[in-house]
């Protein structure tokens, strides 16, 4: 039997109106991915998902809350992530409308969608078939998905095996609350513990023993078939399928092979233009030949009556008790080049070295070297002066704490060099780049992470007993 095809200039687009006046299906094709593309990011984030906190795997459908609500705030949306594999999973429906953006597999999908009610499909499961449409996805295909609270669907794969899955999708609920649901699940929405699985209302028994009994002949069904790089029932299709599910096949078994996790890096330490006027290190080395000025502003509990002279020297045993890895081997190279010339040697960060000097001339706190200090009266501001002199250059660094208000705390690392040779200053041309990005960026992190919390193991990490939250990067 010969199907019709029309050409269209823009998306390829099915719609299916409703049989009982609601809102109708509308899904449309946006682009035609790699061959094998869609196994292999269906393999790779299936994988992402099990790892995230709010993961469900049930009805078939494994799924994780990205995003919930925030009625507070007048938001009732909802962002999930849901994959349905080889196997498909049961007809259902929710309350609520629903917008999806998915990845086929390299099978391609079939969307099956039933807009009978509850009353007709109780009076006849029949109904429930004769409501029925279809529509076919390509291989590899990024597509969207919407269509009205209430609406049955069912998703599956167009392979005939087990071994492409339908997709992995985004799904936005526009509105958590919409649609008729039971009072006990509104109250878990508005506590903001829903989940796909406890939003999914599954076929009455009755209507799936009838399937059961007689099922559905889908070649009866009507179909839409929609494409993009070829027309559907084409030798190029056919041709383009099989090239599609090997390629998938080979593309998923090979990323499965690897782990696939992800990194979160979140630029929480500036560097300033220059050093403030106000700032202890503008009055050292006035004719300095570098300068730099770092800051971080850490946000969170209640600072209270916090003294910034406490608060800063957790922050100079943060230095010494937790210096990045990564510096700390970049300074033991350092030093082996450096003793044989004569030249000061650390195992510590530069900007902070001559914290682990043995004078005690003056001391921050009754405990911490330093060369100057300043403490304000008021007590929302301490600040101290670091620094050695070299063979080779001459530096001094500051580290303050400033208390901005009861719920903000800023931190800063400056420091000043003046050449004293010309290896001082190809020593500096050498490092200034690593300094600036690296170095002095990551040792305050490291020391304020250290000082205000417990070390962290997620994105923006908390403990029980420190005062701060400081997003740190993995």
């Amino acid at each position: 039997m010969s199907t019709p095809v029309r050409k269209v200039g823009t998306f390829p687009s099915a719609r299916v109106p409703s049989t009982s006046g609601g809102l109708p299906v509308e899904v449309s094709l946006i682009a035609q991915l790699g061959h094998g593309a869609g196994d292999r990011f269906f393999a790779e984030s299936l994988v992402r998902q099990r790892g995230h906190e709010s993961f469900v795997d049930e009805m078939d459908e494994p799924s994780a809350r990205l995003g919930g609500v925030d009625f507070p705030r007048g938001d009732a949306s909802s962002l999930y992530s849901f994959a349905v594999g080889a196997k498909g999973h049961p007809f259902h429906r929710h309350a609520g409308h629903r917008v999806f953006t998915a990845i086929a597999g390299s099978a391609g999908t079939q969307l099956r969608f039933s807009s009978a009610t509850r009353e007709q499909i109780d009076a006849d499961p029949q109904n429930f078939i004769r409501a029925l449409h279809q529509i076919n996805i390509p291989p590899d295909c990024l597509f969207t998905v919407r269509f009205g609270g209430d609406t049955w669907h069912q998703f599956a794969s167009l392979s005939k095996g087990e071994r492409h899955p339908a997709f992995f999708a985004l799904s936005c609920h526009t509105n958590e609350l919409g649609g008729d649901m039971p009072d006990a699940l509104r109250e878990k929405v508005l506590a903001n513990e829903a989940s796909i699985p406890a939003l999914t209302e599954l076929l009455p028994p009755h209507v799936e023993a009838s399937l059961r009994a007689a099922p559905i002949d889908l070649q009866r069904v009507p179909t839409v078939q929609l494409s993009l790089d070829a027309p559907p029932g084409s030798w190029h299709a056919g041709f383009c399928r099989i090239v599609r599910r090997t390629a998938g096949v080979l593309r998923s078994a090979w990323s499965t092979r690897h782990a696939h996790g992800g990194f979160h890096a979140r630029r929480s330490v500036v560097e300033l233009d220059g050093v403030p006027t106000d700032s202890l290190l503008a009055r050292q080395l006035i004719d300095a030949d570098h300068e730099d000025m770092f800051r971080l502003v850490l946000t969170g509990q209640n600072v209270g009556e916090g003294n910034a002279a406490t608060l800063l020297s957790r922050l100079l045993d943060g230095f010494l008790e937790n210096p990045p890895a990564s510096v700390s081997r970049m300074m033991m190279l350092r030093n082996i080049i450096a003793r044989p010339i004569g030249l000061r040697t650390s195992p510590l960060g530069c900007p902070v070295s001559s914290l682990l000097s043995t004078c005690t001339e003056m001391l921050f706190e009754q405990r911490h070297p330093v060369l100057a200090q300043s403490i304000d009266a008021d007590g929302q501001r301490a600040q101290v002066i670091l620094g050695a002199d070299d063979r080779h250059l001459v530096f001094r660094s500051c580290v303050g704490i400033q208390i901005l208000d009861r719920w903000t705390l800023e931190i800063t690392l400056g420091t000043r060099v003046r050449y004293s040779n010309l290896f001082g200053r190809l020593y500096m041309a050498l490092i200034d780049r690593t300094h600036r990005a690296h170095v002095s960026p990551t040792m305050l992190r490291m020391a304020a992470e250290h000082a205000f919390q417990q070390p962290a193991t997620s994105h923006v990490a908390r403990s029980p007993h420190s005062l701060f939250s400081i997003p740190v990067a993995h």
